[in-house]
């Protein structure tokens, strides 16, 4: 049974940091797939950040240059620091796991992940 738990969202102001945190259980992560997306009020899930079991890092255009996505194989974490937030960053974000080694080469869409974790709200205001 795959279990993705998200922790670390809060209310911050404008120009500030998080660092989500994504636990997991249940599976060798280790050889999937991870993502993280978010769904603002009233906007689709989408992509923010995905990343191979070898590493290998997309992010999305919103994001590139101010979050960093990174993988803890020991300890089963998969983070996502969050730099320079914006208002627009507000939105529930989400872990997701896709059943496959990469994800780099299919859209970093909702579609093509296969678990997904309960959320964790993110507020800049």
């Amino acid at each position: 049974h795959v279990q993705l738990v998200e922790s670390g969202g809060d209310s911050v102001q404008p120009g500030g940091s998080l660092t989500l945190s994504c636990s997991t259980a249940g599976y060798a992560w280790y050889i999937y797939c991870m993502a993280w997306f978010r769904q603002g009020p009233g906007k689709e899930r989408e992509g923010v950040a995905s990343i191979d079991s070898d590493g290998e890092i997309n992010y999305a255009d919103s994001v590139n240059g101010r979050f960093v996505l990174s993988r803890d194989n020991a300890n089963n974490i998969l983070s996502l620091q969050m730099n320079s937030l914006k208002p627009d960053d507000t939105a529930m974000y989400y872990c997701a796991a896709r059943r496959a080694m990469c994800c780099s080469s299919v859209p970093l869409q909702a579609d093509n992940y296969d678990y997904w974790g309960q959320g964790t709200q993110v507020t800049v205001s």
